[in-house]
């Protein structure tokens, strides 16, 4: 463990980088285009008995 101590520095630049990179990949994604493909999907029926 002491080398985390010498590197903590290293690990935080890492975890900023892949949380830049998440935030980019999700700004980039067409919620708009996901949810006009979605209102052609039928919702599954389901059967509102009580089969407790």
């Amino acid at each position: 463990m002491e080398w985390l101590k010498d590197y903590w520095w290293i690990i935080l630049i890492i975890l900023i980088g892949i949380f830049i990179n998440t935030i980019k990949a999700l700004n980039r994604l067409s919620y708009k285009a996901y949810l006009e493909k979605k209102k052609g999907i039928k919702p599954i029926p389901y059967k509102d008995d009580d089969d407790d």
